[in-house]
């Protein structure tokens, strides 16, 4: 949870860096978000003081896509703000999107953290990444494919295959392995998992901390939620009983996905909206977004924060997020085809 501290903080480093921006003309723009209001709200504020542009936002879990195609051009949505690549690459095949010319945009966010036609631009990386119990795992580095062996079973803890965040780093492997393969990778994972999927990606750590597993897979900022908890030191002490292993940093790399924004089709604030987008790709701002979240920001010349940077290095997955997407939807079909969700075979 962002701390009071944290956001002091933070706020001071983006309004050093952007303190020579230019004023803007008042006015306002309307942003849809699946992000919580507590991550982007010190980004917002920051954005109105230094713009004058007043920021008005819908927050919600689910449908904000829908309600955006469903409102047409009536809309007054001008960015989406959401996470995962698939959610991305969703906004653009419902048609709630447009391109994006910015030559600030451009600059800021490498091109392979870009949809195709600047549909959509990413702000952070999160990381796919193995939680190992410091008492029971004495190896320093894994692979994905490495959890399918027989040595991990009923040591691993995971959630739903069906979450976004598992369809996506499976997607990832259809992509490497193609369906054959991953089909029978899957079928093992399923059956070295100590339970059925459940809970969220803490739950799973703390599944290692309580003995019920040795492995659990889950997102790297998870990790810095849970260290940087004081309201709930107990999840303190789940931080504590793991270490972060980065599957196949030595190999094809990490799998990694993101959070990101898209400008809305009917924006009826457009220049607005743009704005905003370059704002939030700035240097100031994507480093307190990444930090407020314990993300990685994805322009390489943006630096960690120290909390992220203890959790150690690692190499990215090349391949390219627009791939990934498209392998999703069969990636989804494959959890179902081997029971996921079931648990272990008995």
């Amino acid at each position: 949870m962002l701390k009071k501290s944290d956001i002091a903080a933070g706020m001071a480093i983006v309004v050093a860096t952007i303190a020579s921006a230019p004023a803007y003309a008042a006015g306002e723009v309307n942003i849809y978000s699946y992000r919580q209001e507590y991550l982007i709200r010190p980004l917002l504020d920051t954005f109105e003081k230094q713009t004058g542009i007043k920021t008005n936002v819908i927050f919600a879990d689910k449908g904000l896509v829908e309600r955006m195609k469903a409102e047409g051009s009536n809309s007054p949505a001008d960015v989406l703000l959401t996470v995962d690549i698939g959610r991305l690459e969703g906004a653009v095949d419902a048609g709630v999107s447009q391109p994006v010319k910015s030559q600030v945009l451009e600059k800021q966010i490498p091109e392979q953290f870009r949809g195709a036609d600047n549909q959509w631009f990413a702000l952070t990386k999160r990381l796919r990444v193995v939680f190992a119990s410091k008492e029971r795992v004495a190896q320093d580095s894994i692979t994905y494919e490495e959890l399918a062996e027989p040595k991990w079973k009923g040591k691993i803890c995971i959630r739903s295959g069906q979450h976004v965040y598992n369809v996506a780093l499976f997607a990832s492997m259809l992509a490497h392995h193609g369906e054959e393969k991953t089909k029978k990778w899957l079928t093992g994972l399923k059956n070295n998992l100590a339970r059925k999927p459940s809970g969220n990606d803490r739950n799973q750590v703390k599944g290692v901390y309580a003995g019920e597993c040795d492995l659990a897979i889950g997102n790297t900022y998870y990790m810095g939620a849970m260290q940087t908890n004081k309201k709930n030191p107990e999840q303190q002490q789940w931080a504590d009983s793991v270490k972060i292993l980065f599957p196949n940093t030595e190999g094809r790399g990490t799998h990694a996905n993101v959070s990101g924004v898209v400008m809305a089709k009917h924006a009826p604030h457009r220049e607005n909206a743009k704005k905003l987008m370059e704002f939030l790709a700035s240097d100031g701002a994507q480093r307190l977004y990444a930090e407020a979240n314990h993300e990685y920001p994805v322009n390489p010349d943006v630096s960690w924060s120290d909390l992220v940077k203890s959790w150690g290095t690692f190499e990215t997955d090349s391949i390219a997020l627009d791939k990934i997407a498209g392998l999703r939807k069969r990636a989804s079909e494959l959890v179902d085809e081997v029971a996921f969700n079931s648990g272990p075979s008995q």
